[in-house]
């Protein structure tokens, strides 16, 4: 992967809270023989804050 790009929106809609994740990514990959695999996936893990007591 060559660049990663992430950018979250906070929003209320209502009574809700929606976070909007948009990423972008570039990946490149070269070989002078044989086959080449660009992976462009990613993980995304999306915890709650604890409330302060």
């Amino acid at each position: 992967m060559v660049r990663s790009r992430v950018q979250t929106f906070r929003y209320k809609a209502g009574k809700r809270t929606v976070i909007v994740i948009n990423i972008v990514q570039t990946a490149r990959a070269a070989a002078k023989l044989g086959n080449v695999l660009a992976s462009n996936a990613v993980n995304i893990q999306i915890t709650k804050k604890q409330k302060k007591r």
